[in-house]
């Protein structure tokens, strides 16, 4: 099983919609059980908060359950998945400082390093913008999901064989 943590800012917008994105996906493709999939948010502002309701409805249009409540990224992250992907450099930045050692640098990782037919460096945060930007972001979370499926579940290698 990979465990799969989504990083972002607040834990409302990209984060939770990178996860369950990534949950249904899964589903869809019969491949749940090998995947334990979280999100968090560098800041607390938004603990326990459900994700954004702008976020929320563009992926109800899509047909993707949307579940959650925000948390702040911790430490005991670092040991609990093995995959921690953020959303921008902001995010990047800010976990990376968590591990000053470098402990855990091979897990973390940008999430945008999995998009195949986008090509942007960073997931844009939505938050301040119009219905666009979600969209925009939905659509790269679908593409980088795929991509982490395709690669780290045993069910979709096999079938690519």
């Amino acid at each position: 099983m990979t465990r799969i943590l989504f990083v972002c800012l607040g834990n409302i917008c990209r984060s939770p919609a990178a996860e369950n994105i990534l949950r249904h996906l899964t589903h869809e493709l019969d491949c749940a059980q090998s995947f334990e999939i979280d999100s968090a948010g560098t800041a607390g502002w938004h603990k326990g908060k459900s994700p954004d309701s702008r976020m929320s409805a563009t992926l109800t249009e899509r047909q993707v359950p949307v579940t959650g409540s925000a948390r702040q990224f911790s430490k005991d992250d670092f040991q609990a998945f093995d995959l921690i992907l953020t959303m921008d450099d902001d995010n990047y930045s800010a976990v990376t400082f968590m591990d000053q050692k470098g402990k855990y640098s091979d897990k973390v990782k940008k999430f945008t390093s999995f998009c195949t037919e986008h090509q942007h460096a960073q997931v844009p945060d939505p938050y301040y913008g119009g219905q666009e930007g979600f969209n925009l972001v939905a659509d790269m979370l679908e593409d980088g999901c795929r991509e982490i499926i395709r690669r780290y579940s045993p069910i979709a290698k096999d079938s690519q064989e």
